[in-house]
């Protein structure tokens, strides 16, 4: 029995998914496709073929992973060596003390409108800057001699009236 009863129905599909499928590359439909029969029991959704196509071989991980990812990664963040540049963005965009400080309930789906808006952008065509790396400035100390220092302490006790 075919999934679409009557020619009406299946151009409506057919129009459907044309419109869903419009803003992405052939070659990442073929791939997403390959993909599908490897991964799919059933033939997927279009949301799941949407999907599919965001994930491709982009080195995009799956939302749930990258949401574990963000939370995880250590301070400071943009130091952190990320699967992609889109997981970082995602976290920046969803707040990192917001995710650190509320349950997965809560701060998950906020990180995945992030990460799926993101996401969109990138099948679209833009491409995201990788973080900027946090560098401290290299000032090669070298320590007080013993007549500046009580100078230092005797500045600091006269501040403090002491």
């Amino acid at each position: 029995m075919s999934a679409f009863p009557d020619v009406g129905t299946l151009t409506h599909a057919r129009q459907v998914w044309q419109k869903a499928l419009a803003n992405i590359s052939p070659d990442r439909i073929c791939r997403a496709a390959e993909r599908a029969i490897t991964v799919c029991e059933y033939l997927p959704t279009i949301h799941k073929f949407l999907q599919l196509c965001a994930e491709g071989d982009s080195g995009l991980p799956e939302p749930r992973a990258a949401y574990r990812e963000a939370c995880n990664a250590p301070s400071p963040k943009a130091n952190f060596k990320w699967s992609h540049p889109a997981v970082y963005h995602a976290g920046r965009a969803a707040d990192w003390f917001f995710l650190a400080n509320n349950p997965e309930a809560s701060a998950y789906p906020v990180f995945a409108a992030h990460y799926k808006k993101i996401c969109e952008r990138l099948m679209a065509g833009e491409s995201l800057p990788a973080p900027e790396q946090v560098q401290l400035e290299h000032q090669s100390a070298k320590p007080l001699s013993k007549a500046e220092n009580a100078k230092k302490l005797a500045e600091l006790r006269a501040q403090l009236e002491i």
